[in-house]
């Protein structure tokens, strides 16, 4: 008779899953952090015209636009920063100064240059600086729009004076390394791209570059932060349980975290240490998740033709307000919207004829200023949206957001399966809230996958 042969078996010691999960999220992140499907082509873009140039001084015009959908930069701003190729200095400055002047010993006399640094960084000047130092698009301390909110203020421009010039066959080499100095932000080289041209007279005549550059800055949230900022909680009027946010989604309680933890009846203290970059190092209300941003999508009612949404933004974070906040939801009925409340709207139509996603923003001198944790850290709407036939339904979990993001930062969703049901409704599965459980679960499930 034959031997039977036994099925292999796996042991898995709890560690070795630790490390694989690890793992599988660093490569879930590296994939999905490249590109962004809810903004494809949105990005910051340096551009750098030479409208000047007498033996080796030049003057240029540098102009950094946001062609991000939803994604603006925000206080204190960006610090565009770039290494020289040569011995290059910056004579004079509009609309920007440099941080440092750097070693302008070699000068003598009562010519100094602005900046002698090899490595400068130059800032936005505030609002209210002098006439004679502005230039147009300037002086909004580095703060970005993004290009749906705020379409007058997505660009910042400031105009430089550049001596001993790097040349090379009878063409300015452009600097390297550029940097944007705003976190998650990496900017690659400097390209010759068409001249840029410009109209003074409405367009009667026009005028172009010497020549331009041009170089592009993309983002990463898992650059910007190692941990999510921002979670989701939801709830409906025809189940009473409440689906909490997932437990430790940004951090949590007790462990060695950036984040400071304190209760909802102590006073934080310190709330302004600083990070490297000048951000407040955040202090937020202890909870079971631990984000500084915690959004709620309630289904509040259905009407026959209709049904409501209420929908609330609540900053926990008692060392920072969000000024010109924005929030992007994903949901296929975002198409028929009928009504937004208290807030602004607008759809994000990304791919044509697709319009599953919009962004919402506050309202001028009303809410958008998203205050830091007490009572009046909240901000809330309800939207009215169509039910269309064939479409809308309150099975499975269909009347929840499929992503919500928070200046333009994803944020944790509940896993589907824990979406309020209907009452008649029999989910096959219910994954336990701990996160050691659901884990292992999605291990398991990767596992037989393979």
């Amino acid at each position: 008779m034959g031997r039977y042969r036994r099925k292999p078996t796996f042991h898995l010691s709890f560690y070795d899953l630790l490390v694989y999960l690890f793992f599988l999220v660093i490569i879930q992140f590296s994939a999905a952090d490249a590109y962004d499907p809810m903004d494809p082509k949105g990005n910051i873009t340096v551009k750098w015209d030479i409208v000047e140039w007498h033996d080796d001084t030049y003057t240029a015009e540098v102009t950094i636009f946001n062609f991000q959908l939803y994604r603006h930069v925000e206080m204190p701003g960006w610090r565009f920063g770039w290494a020289w190729k040569g011995k290059e200095v910056i004579w004079k400055m509009w609309g920007a100064e440099a941080t440092e002047q750097g070693n302008c010993s070699m000068f003598s006399g009562g010519n100094i240059p602005h900046c002698c640094e090899r490595k400068p960084v130059i800032i936005d000047l505030l609002s209210g600086t002098a006439y004679k130092d502005q230039y147009y698009n300037c002086c909004k301390g580095g703060v970005l729009s993004s290009i749906t909110q705020d379409p007058s203020k997505f660009a910042s421009s400031f105009k430089l004076v550049v001596g001993n010039a790097h040349i090379t066959n009878n063409a300015l080499i452009p600097p390297e390394n550029f940097t944007l100095g705003v976190p998650g932000y990496t900017c690659g080289p400097a390209y010759v791209v068409p001249p840029s041209r410009y109209s003074d007279d409405g367009g009667r005549r026009w005028q172009q570059a010497l020549a331009t550059w041009s170089l592009t800055c993309s983002y990463s949230q898992f650059m910007a932060s190692r941990s999510p900022r921002c979670c989701v909680s939801m709830s409906s009027f025809y189940n009473s349980t409440i689906v909490p946010c997932p437990l430790c989604s940004c951090s949590c309680q007790g462990l060695d975290s950036a984040a400071k933890c304190v209760k909802p009846d102590q006073l934080p203290t310190n709330l302004q240490m600083p990070n490297s970059d000048g951000t407040p190092n955040p202090v937020v209300m202890c909870t079971r998740h631990m984000c500084p941003i915690h959004v709620h999508w309630h289904v509040k009612v259905s009407y026959k033709k209709y049904w409501r949404v209420k929908v609330t933004v609540t900053n926990l974070n008692y060392a920072k307000n969000f000024s010109e906040w924005n929030l992007v939801v994903q949901h296929p009925n975002l198409q028929s919207v009928e009504q937004v409340f208290s807030f602004n709207y607008k759809p994000l139509h990304q791919y044509g004829s697709i319009n599953d996603s919009g962004m919402f923003w506050g309202i001028k001198f009303y809410n958008d200023m998203l205050l830091h944790a007490g009572k009046l850290g909240n901000a809330q709407t309800e939207i009215l949206l169509r039910k269309d036939p064939g479409i809308f339904t309150f099975n499975q979990g269909w009347a929840f957001p499929r992503r919500i993001s928070f200046n333009g930062d994803d944020c944790v969703m509940p896993p589907p399966d824990t979406y309020p049901m209907l009452p008649n409704g029999s989910p096959t599965c219910h994954l336990a809230p701990h996160f050691i459980y659901f884990a292992s679960c999605l291990f398991f499930f990767f596992f037989l996958v393979l």
